[in-house]
């Protein structure tokens, strides 16, 4: 009688459980035995139910992550071809655009979806400020997502260095620069966050090695947990009623439907007119007239000559204005660190029993104007040229800025509210 080894074993048990899964279900039933891929999608598609009346506020978050899949795969492909240096990376990007197939492509859906990235992100946010999505039981929820935006603000910031044009030199002196207002050690951190005692071939060195591998690890474990807390607390909605609140025989919430189909069609068609838009940009104004990617930054970096106007990236100016708003640097640091720092503590802040603003009264309604406008016009303003006038007209735009977080104690707790509903409204064309 031949032997009989365990590897032979193996090999025969092997063969006889392929057999079976085929016939039982082919290739899929195969890979369920060994990785629970259908119960994954099933928990976080199938069977979870999300509120019935989520409307165009609520696409953001899907287009987030889509963005997200996009700069990494794009990143991915610059990396090939970028040369991190002083004396290389300025080339190297003229080499992509230039010389590279379809580079110029890459480059520009690169660029323009850093911007697209936090026009997306500040209509999330907002919308968590309209509906109250920072409440109870949320509140993890939303610091997870500060994280990620202060997390996508460093990536952004690294990024826009990278191609050592004249803006992104000047714009690093200028941000890191901010660093040396710490007491006591401001000076020290200056030189190890440059690695140098100036903005050189060092500082580009490490933000390349930051970009495009530690802040993506630390920004992919953050979405991962944010998406780990939302499927716990589940998702708000428009009326800011828990739908766990109400449920059937079965245990499924009365006011929520499948994820799946119903949202991942509607996310669809989302996505598909942010892609119209976006293929809009990217083919026919990839520079947005300046203000994506600045004329200053199509020249080499050169440390003597300075360009006219210094600005940050579009989507930093508000803060930028806050920062230069106050003679003593030290201050204005602080009052810049505090305008990002005060998002954290919103659920805390807010003591209104209702969450939504369909059934706020007028008081927080008109706050939360004074704070759109405010940060809108702080955008605005952080482009312009320092001058007497803007510095003066800065101010009062940051005073409605922390209006709304400081005094929300007060307002939030007197604002006449309106009655919630038991259940979910559902419209239509809401």
């Amino acid at each position: 009688m031949p032997d009989v080894s365990d590897h032979d074993v193996s090999d025969h048990q092997y063969d006889q459980e392929r057999s079976v899964a085929v016939a039982q279900g082919g290739l899929w039933a195969w890979i369920n035995k060994r990785f629970p891929a259908e119960s994954f999608i099933r928990s976080q598609a199938l069977d979870y139910y999300a509120p019935k009346n989520f409307n165009f506020w609520y696409f953001f978050g899907f287009i987030a992550i889509v963005v997200l899949v996009i700069q990494l795969l794009t990143g991915i492909f610059l990396t090939m071809f970028y040369k991190p240096g002083a004396a290389t990376a300025f080339q190297s990007i003229n080499y992509i655009m230039r010389e590279v197939d379809f580079g110029w492509l890459i480059r520009y859906i690169h660029s323009t979806g850093a911007s697209a990235f936090f026009v997306v992100i500040y209509l999330h946010i907002y919308r968590g400020m309209i509906y109250g999505s920072y409440k109870t039981p949320r509140e993890l929820l939303w610091l997870f997502g500060m994280i990620i935006y202060l997390a996508l603000m460093a990536e952004a910031f690294m990024g826009y260095v990278l191609p050592w044009g004249n803006m992104s030199y000047w714009a690093a002196q200028v941000i890191i620069n901010i660093f040396g207002t710490v007491p006591l050690i401001g000076g020290g951190l200056v030189q190890w966050i440059r690695g140098d005692y100036g903005v050189s071939d060092a500082t580009l060195n490490r933000f390349f090695a930051l970009h495009v591998a530690a802040i993506p690890l630390i920004l992919l474990l953050l979405v991962v947990l944010h998406l780990v807390a939302l499927r716990h607390s589940g998702s708000n909605n428009p009326d800011g009623i828990e739908i766990k609140a109400h449920k059937d025989a079965r245990g499924k919430p009365l006011d929520g439907i499948p994820f799946h189909p119903y949202y991942t069609v509607k996310d669809l068609v989302g996505i598909c007119a942010f892609l119209t838009i976006f293929a809009l940009v990217v083919f026919e104004i990839p520079t947005f007239n300046g203000l994506f990617l600045e004329p200053a930054n199509f020249t080499p970096a050169d440390p003597v000559s300075t360009p006219a106007d210094i600005v940050p990236a579009w989507y930093f100016t508000p803060y930028y204005a806050i920062l230069r708003s106050f003679p003593n640097k030290g201050v204005g640091a602080l009052a810049l660190l505090l305008s990002l720092l005060v998002y954290f503590f919103l659920p805390w802040l807010d003591r209104s029993p209702v969450k939504s603003i369909r059934y706020r009264g007028w008081i927080y309604k008109i706050f939360l104007a004074i704070f759109t406008v405010s940060f809108l016009a702080l955008m605005y303003l952080g482009r312009q040229s320092v001058t007497p006038g803007v510095v003066e007209i800065s101010r009062v735009f940051i005073g409605g800025y922390f209006a709304f977080f400081v005094l929300m104690p007060f307002y939030s707790r007197i604002d006449p509210v309106k009655p919630v509903p038991d259940r979910v409204r559902f419209h239509v064309h809401d």
